[in-house]
């Protein structure tokens, strides 16, 4: 492995490390996360639904890490994500309801490493696989599962640590070396992954938006 990619590694074992004692969450109540998670599933509980501007597909979250699930909204609420209505929602949680949500959302079937993966990923995926493996499942709970994601979020995550609209110093220096064409590539590589992410449907909004 070259020293850069090695380098590279490191710096993201050490921030999965980072995050991993900076969020302390209790486990997450289920049936808890079902009775407050009404308000995330009018836009993640309709298949195909795009947030408005920028227009996109707003993410899976079924078969996501709960780990992750729950640190990220934790970085909506203190602004290291920027969207929002994602603030607004996240400010007045607390971090027991941030687990209770993720634990809810992320439904009963959690993405597993050890798939094989689909399609050549791009040359540009050989520092991604460190974390999120080749089959897009991340190698552990802090790191987000791709696989299924839609392509159209992937890629607006990857411009937004390039933009600096996400503040991770690891992924901002990555995403600051890909084109454009990297970025659609990476996208597209991982979107094709499977067994991927779903939507968590809710019992009132099962249709699709095309």
């Amino acid at each position: 492995m070259p020293f850069a990619a090695r380098t590279f590694r490191f710096a993201l074992i050490g921030v999965a490390l980072a995050v991993g004692s900076s969020v302390s969450l209790a486990d997450g109540s289920v049936e808890r996360g079902r009775q407050i998670a009404y308000t995330c599933l009018g836009c993640h509980g309709i298949e195909n639904y795009k947030n408005a501007y920028p227009s996109y597909r707003v993410p899976k979250l079924a078969g996501q890490h709960v780990t992750y699930l729950a640190a990220a909204l934790k970085a909506y609420q203190s602004r290291e994500r920027s969207h929002a209505t994602m603030h607004s929602h996240a400010i007045a949680l607390s971090e027991q309801d941030m687990a209770d949500i993720a634990a809810y959302l992320a439904g009963e079937t959690e993405l597993k490493p050890g798939g094989k993966p689909v399609g050549t990923p791009p040359k540009s995926a050989a520092v991604c696989v460190a974390c999120h493996g080749n089959d897009g499942i991340g190698i552990t709970p802090d790191y987000p599962n791709l696989a299924g994601q839609h392509p159209d979020y992937l890629e607006r995550t990857l411009r937004d640590y390039k933009l600096g609209a996400r503040k991770n110093a690891v992924m901002a220096g990555f995403a600051a070396t890909l084109s454009d064409a990297d970025i659609e590539a990476l996208s597209e590589y991982y979107a094709a992954q499977r067994p991927g992410l779903k939507t968590r449907t809710h019992p009132l909004t099962r249709f699709s938006l095309r």
